[in-house]
């Protein structure tokens, strides 16, 4: 059945949001939902069980909660205010409490259970999985515990939910907390004009004169690659890499120490509520990979395979380094030799790059080469309720109708969350008059801004961070299923959650996808073959050591969770310290401070998760081989990829979804030749 083109006002109306209302609506959407639970309830209760009566309820329930608050959550992420950060926080205790009554209503674990167990083989296995993965999640809610136990748990999860909102407020209020105006300009010699055009627009703005740097990530990216005054890179880095902490500039002020201990003493305490013998074994009862053990042997064995060459390129980088003068290189030096190591050796330079990936050219090779393989067309809408300038929207079709929206917030700027990521607004979902609810996704990264003479000028790794994230934006929006615990990313195990995401990334390699998505911004020219030539040469530039650095991650989380206590800020360092001795090749100062910003496992889903990241480019960069094998291009692979994937969303076993692509079980020979790492060994252990 076509889906008839939804009204705008059916989208998120942000200018309606006030602060002040938040807490009041989101109680009112609460109550609406316990009323249709507690109906459902009592016709459990009475015998009354069926799919057609449960699945439908709890959906709408679902729904309707996710549309109330992700535009709340989205705000705070994206346009932080003092107000809405207080309402936000004021809303977590409810939401978290709501949460563990449906975890713990004794009627629909009861019903669920009934349903599971009911001839499994005549039901779709969408439908079974769904039915299975929700009688887990009852029981990891704590629905057979006793009644103190069940209080404590909710408890726990309450508390939980407001850690890591502090922790990412902290964060934020760190970065947004520190800046240098350089008034000599001499002393900013080496960093590009567009990061300086910026630097000075944030000094106007501030009503300052000169150069204002700050720790956004464009900003501190191109002074630490660039800025020829090492003093300066020592200033800004020193400042980065203590944010939130004791240490540093910002020493005591917003420091997530005594946070995070509290998080890993509460999680420790709920793993052991639940009968797991740690975090880490709790977190990973819900993943394709359920073993801490087997998954510490398979990050070690990436280490085992790549610290060799990445010991060579560390000496290389520190040689180099000293012919330039720099004989005790720093972790602030380590960019700056690193791209003058690059453009030595390849006559390239990210930066140099910028001119021929400007955003708007893009986007258009990102819908043209996702269109191509997918079977869908993007058409931008001007006329919407934005919360920022820098909003877009966009429509998504197929040719059988329209599939959903998406927003685009590309841009760095104050009182918005760094880094990169994809949020839902709404999943794709049966109505009860046949025709389906559409998805709709969030999709925020942190690129420059556009300037009066130019517009947003990318660097390759921009790039390839937009292709990621637009993955993801697939992975929600090109779902066939009908449910919403099993449609786009929901259901879809943390270590597989990423395929998709990833595997966009390697069209960003290709001679194919560079053609489509490159073009001087000023003349339009293509990118030169023999450029071309040498970014994809340069590809495997230092990937031992940037291999090592993303196993560094890894190892340290799930070994933090792995403890069946929790941790002290002194036991935390100890434990990054001892996986550093054993994986990296060079070691920070004593005052740097990672964990304290770490937010992708104290205020985000990756806790003892991390590892997904390397799990995942495992199945990418495999199932990209089968497109290197019949088509970079190829319609048809990106169809099956598709099917077997993307719109299978969570209701399909990944292992089984990756097999139906592959035709065979994932092999570790393509993630190493892609991320030019040269191994003897093939396979996984």
């Amino acid at each position: 059945m076509h889906n008839p083109r939804p009204p705008l006002d059916s989208l998120p109306r942000f200018s309606e949001i006030d602060p002040a209302r938040v807490e009041a609506d989101i109680e009112g959407v609460l109550q609406q939902n316990r009323a249709a639970i507690d109906a459902v309830s009592a016709r459990i209760q009475q015998g009354a069980v069926s799919w057609d009566d449960l699945i439908p309820s709890m959906d709408a329930c679902a729904d309707r909660l996710e549309r109330a608050f992700s535009p709340v959550a989205h705000l705070n992420s994206v346009s932080n205010s003092e107000a809405l950060r207080a309402a936000y926080n004021a809303v977590l205790p409810k939401l978290s409490a709501y949460a563990s009554e449906v975890g713990q209503n004794p009627a629909l674990y009861a019903g669920y259970r009934h349903l599971a167990g009911q001839s499994p083989g005549s039901r779709a296995p969408a439908e079974q999985r769904l039915l299975e993965q929700a009688v887990r999640d009852f029981l990891l809610s704590g629905i057979e515990l006793g009644g103190e136990q069940q209080r404590r748990y909710r408890a726990l999860q309450a508390r939980l939910s407001e850690l890591a909102s502090r922790f990412s407020d902290q964060l934020l209020d760190a970065t947004d907390g520190w800046s240098l105006t350089v008034q000599d300009r001499q002393r900013l010699t080496g960093i590009p004009t567009t990061a300086l055009e910026a630097a000075e627009r944030a000094a106007v703005a501030a009503g300052e004169a000169g150069y204002r740097l700050t720790l956004e990530f464009p900003c501190y990216q191109a002074v630490m690659t660039y800025a020829e005054d090492r003093g300066l890179r020592e200033a800004m880095y020193s400042a980065y890499v203590t944010r939130a902490s004791d240490q540093g500039p910002g020493a005591g002020r917003w420091d997530n120490g005594p946070v995070m201990e509290e998080i890993l003493n509460l999680r420790a305490e709920l793993a052991a509520l639940l009968g797991y013998p740690h975090y880490a074994a709790l977190s990973l009862a819900t993943k394709m990979n359920t073993d801490a053990d087997a998954v510490e042997a398979f990050l070690l064995q990436l280490a085992a395979r790549s610290k060799a060459q990445a010991q060579r390129e560390w000496s290389v980088l520190c040689a180099f380094a000293a012919t330039r003068g720099c004989a005790d290189l720093q972790p602030w030096d380590q960019s700056f030799y690193s791209e003058q190591l690059r453009q030595a050796e390849f006559d390239l330079s990210q930066e140099a790059l910028r001119p021929y990936f400007p955003l708007p050219k893009v986007l258009a090779g990102l819908f043209e080469i996702t269109g191509r393989l997918f079977g869908f067309g993007v058409e931008e809408i001007v006329d919407f309720d934005r919360w920022h300038p820098d909003a877009r929207l966009f429509a998504l079709h197929r040719p059988d109708g329209l599939v959903g929206h998406f927003y685009l917030d590309l841009h760095a700027r104050p009182q918005k969350r760094g880094g990169a990521w994809m949020a839902d607004y709404a999943g794709r979902r049966r109505l009860p008059d046949g025709t389906h609810s559409l998805p709709v996704a969030f999709l925020v990264c942190n690129f420059p801004a556009p300037t009066a003479a130019a517009p947003a000028l990318l660097s390759h790794q921009e790039v390839t961070t937009l292709f990621h994230e637009f993955g993801h934006g697939l992975h929600h929006l090109l779902t066939r299923m009908e449910w919403l615990p099993v449609s786009g990313i929901n259901g879809v195990p943390w270590d597989a959650v990423e395929l998709p995401s990833q595997l966009m990334e390697n069209w960003c390699w290709t001679p194919e996808g560079l053609g489509l998505m490159s073009g001087h911004h000023q003349t339009g020219e293509a990118l030169p073959d023999a450029t071309l030539e040498r970014l994809r040469a340069a590809r495997g530039f230092q990937a031992g050591m940037q291999m090592l650095r993303q196993l560094e991650f890894a190892l340290f989380d799930l070994r933090l969770h792995s403890r069946a206590q929790g941790a002290c800020t002194a036991e935390i360092q100890a434990t990054l310290d001892q996986v550093r001795s054993e994986v990296a090749v060079a070691q920070p100062p004593h005052w740097n401070r990672f964990q304290h910003g770490f937010s992708h496992i104290f205020a985000g889903g990756y806790a003892a998760g991390y590892f997904s990241y390397k799990w995942a480019e495992v199945l990418s960069a495999d199932a990209f081989s089968r497109f290197e094998e019949e088509g970079i291009l190829n319609p048809a692979v990106g169809e099956a990829f598709a099917h077997a994937v993307l719109e299978a969303g969570g209701g399909v076993d990944p292992a089984d979804a990756f097999l139906q692509f592959r035709g065979r079980p994932p092999q570790l020979d393509a993630l190493l030749r892609h991320s030019g790492i040269v191994s003897e060994e093939a396979g996984v252990g």
